[in-house]
């Protein structure tokens, strides 16, 4: 039965993921990510590092601040930006599936994210904001990197070039012939900057989240909501957008508002009054390694998976996913743009918010009790804290735990599969 269930499950999405795989763009942007790996994996262990649970309570505010001035470069000098490798990455991949030099198309994408990007910070200008490199530029990153490609290609299979005479060393004639495909390229957006600032939003970066907000804004409390919510940080992430900080953004203010409000009744021992908190979210979501849930991927793989691709993420995300850091899993295995698991990344975490919300709804697991719990503390320790000491909080975790392993199985020995046969070919 679990035989049948899995081949009719392989071949509804393994053509799917062939097609996807075989689009130049999807494809350029998979491997622009992947280019951007290892340098993730790097800020992700200096993030756990740099936030280890608890740690600013063991350590003086001085020692704490001295610990994270020492160690924080190394997050911010990857994750932080790690839209500007991705841009990079995908400028390059693109330009060279397009049949040209990758590495025109890779510094012409990162010129024009540039170009569009406002140079100024508070009152000091020639100061590029970081942010706009990192989470918050990600999207308008991937969109310019895929059109300056194409522009660039465009202009140079039309033979709008320069031509140098025979004898010219190669790189010389090469930097020639680019020259003019990249100054049309870079022009155009130039263009787009100079229009935009006479719009209210100033920067087209700004259009773009605003965009992205105002639906979001729209949303309040509540289940149906926080499920809205939930969807759309699945959703993004799984297009390579850091959909944590851009859901975050809108819906931080309304979770801390009720948060506080539960924290004030548990201090006066009255009932609390909401179930939706910031604490919700960061524990029963993102506290459980991870968006999605993912260290009930990784005990997944180490249980049914055999392919060595598999283990050896497994390896590298562990670590990480301990205190609830999971950028090696998202773009390791990969998550982001993989079809073989957008069913369980996008269900599982609306399954466990609808249990979640139940149970605290029904009286079997206390409401959230407003103290706020490091968000890299470890999975049950984290539970337990959050629900004011309450052991049931810790047994939801493991419920849910449970419920995210039993929706990934098939996807993952799907997944499996899949790469024991590529490995097996190799």
């Amino acid at each position: 039965m679990q035989s049948t269930f899995m081949d009719k499950l392989e071949d509804v999405l393994l053509p799917i993921a062939d097609k996807l795989n075989n689009n130049k763009y999807l494809a350029s942007l998979r491997d622009g990510f992947m280019i951007a790996l290892p340098l993730i994996i790097f800020g992700s262990i200096f993030v756990v590092i740099a936030n280890f649970p608890f740690l600013d309570k063991l350590l003086s505010e001085s020692q704490f601040t001295a610990w994270q001035n020492a160690v924080g470069p190394a997050s911010a000098a990857t994750l932080s930006i790690m839209g500007l490798f991705v841009i990079i990455g995908i400028g390059y991949k693109l330009t060279e599936r397009n049949g040209l030099e990758g590495i025109y198309g890779a510094v012409t994408a990162l010129s024009a994210v540039l170009i569009l990007t406002p140079q100024v910070v508070g009152k000091t200008e020639g100061v590029i904001p970081t942010e706009i490199l990192g989470a918050k530029g990600m999207f308008l990153g991937i969109i310019v990197s895929i059109i300056t490609s194409e522009l660039y290609s465009l202009f140079t299979k039309k033979d709008i070039t320069i031509k140098m005479p025979k004898g010219v060393p190669d790189q010389v004639s090469k930097s020639f012939s680019a020259l003019l495909p990249v100054a049309f390229t870079l022009t155009i957006f130039l263009i787009i900057r100079i229009l935009i600032a006479f719009t209210p939003f100033n920067t087209l970066q700004d259009l773009i989240y605003t965009i992205v907000q105002e639906p979001l804004t729209a949303l309040g409390k509540g289940l149906p909501a926080t499920i809205v919510a939930v969807l759309f940080i699945q959703i993004f992430w799984f297009f390579g957008l850091h959909g944590q900080i851009i859901v975050n953004t809108v819906f931080d203010p309304i979770w801390y508002s009720l948060n506080n409000e539960n924290f004030e009744a548990f201090q006066k021992g009255l009932e609390l009054p909401n179930i939706i908190t910031k604490q919700f979210i960061d524990t029963f979501l993102v506290g459980m390694g991870g968006t999605g849930g993912t260290i009930a991927v990784v005990i997944g793989i180490y249980l049914l998976c055999r392919s060595k691709q598999n283990k050896e993420i497994a390896k590298l995300g562990t670590p990480a996913s301990i205190f609830n850091v999971n950028e090696p899993i998202l773009f390791g295995l990969p998550i982001i743009m993989n079809p073989l698991v957008v069913i369980p990344w996008i269900v599982s975490p609306v399954i466990i918010t609808i249990v979640s919300y139940s149970a605290m709804y029904i009286g079997f697991v206390p409401k959230p009790s407003g103290v706020i719990v490091p968000w890299t503390t470890p999975i049950f320790i984290s539970g337990f804290l959050a629900t004011g000491n309450a052991w049931q909080g810790a047994a939801l975790q493991l419920v849910n735990l449970c419920i995210t392993f039993v929706i990934w199985w098939p996807f993952l020995k799907v997944l499996d599969k899949n790469y024991l046969k590529q490995e097996l070919e190799k």
